[in-house]
């Protein structure tokens, strides 16, 4: 079958970031869902923040000059992970938290705020961001399932690898019984009365124990190992389980009513 490409967005070069005072920059590899780049993708879009894709450099040595490929992200950020956002002439941001901050004060002001003005349902998103998010959490467990580079990355072992579905499908039911919780109470969202920045992290991260259709995550050349890799895990016995068809809802409500969708990588489509 032969590669289409459609509705392409236009990257540029991390240098061109860097080089840049103005706009909101962020990194991607074209054509890949990279879990948390889609999340922050989505938490932009929620925000009505207009977003200069960045290709982000891969691993590895350049076969021309002999150099790690990705030097120059090492030496702007002091780390190598995606993504990377820049914003005007501020520093770079690499952790979720932080970059959530950031979207929620450049935001448009007529966006959805996502982060809740009470501390109580503060205190309560940004819990069960961490679980989903931080270590020891939904995709890092997720990273640890079999061994690769990547998940060496993350602490890989034996041991670790073997407790990863457990931990997955436990943080799985704790959302679930928030949904049930909040469903008795009238409202449709994780937190509250209102979209948070969670409905938004836990829609995009949960693509990878729940698969969704094509019509919201299309399949490309670039993307289709990573999709089969997600439905091998959504097919484990304690994930599977752990899955309700409220999981289902609340993640098919949210990506299709605020996320744009379907999703625009870049890439070949298939």
């Amino acid at each position: 079958m032969s590669k289409r490409t459609t509705n392409q967005p236009e990257f540029i070069t991390l240098e061109s970031a860097a080089e840049m005072t103005a706009g909101t920059r962020i990194t991607f590899v074209p054509g890949v869902q990279a879990m948390y780049a889609e999340a922050l993708k989505n938490i932009c879009y929620v925000k009505k923040i207009k977003v200069i894709r960045v290709l982000h450099p891969l691993m590895g040595v350049d076969k021309d000059t002999g150099e790690d490929r990705q030097k120059k992200l090492y030496e702007l950020t002091s780390q190598t992970s995606l993504p990377t956002m820049l914003h005007d002439d501020q520093r770079p941001r690499n952790v979720w938290i932080e970059q959530l901050a950031l979207a929620e004060e450049i935001g448009d002001a007529d966006s959805p705020k996502l982060i809740p003005d009470n501390f109580e349902l503060r205190s309560d998103m940004f819990g069960m961001c961490a679980i989903v998010l931080a270590e020891d959490g939904l995709v890092w467990n997720m990273r640890i399932l079999s061994d690769n580079p990547l998940a060496r990355k993350y602490g890989y072992s034996e041991n670790a690898s073997s407790k990863a579905p457990q931990k997955i499908s436990e943080v799985i039911g704790l959302i679930d019984n928030q949904l049930k919780n909040q469903a008795e109470k009238g409202s449709p969202y994780l937190v509250g009365e209102s979209i948070s920045a969670l409905d938004i992290y836990w829609a995009t991260m949960s693509m990878t124990i729940s698969p969704v259709s094509l019509e919201v995550m299309p399949a490309t050349h670039q993307n289709q190992g990573m999709l089969k890799m997600f439905e091998a895990i959504s097919s484990i016995p304690q994930i599977e389980n752990a899955v309700s068809e409220r999981i289902k809802e609340h993640q098919n409500y949210i990506l299709r009513e605020y996320c744009e969708t379907p999703a625009v990588l870049g890439g070949d489509l298939l």
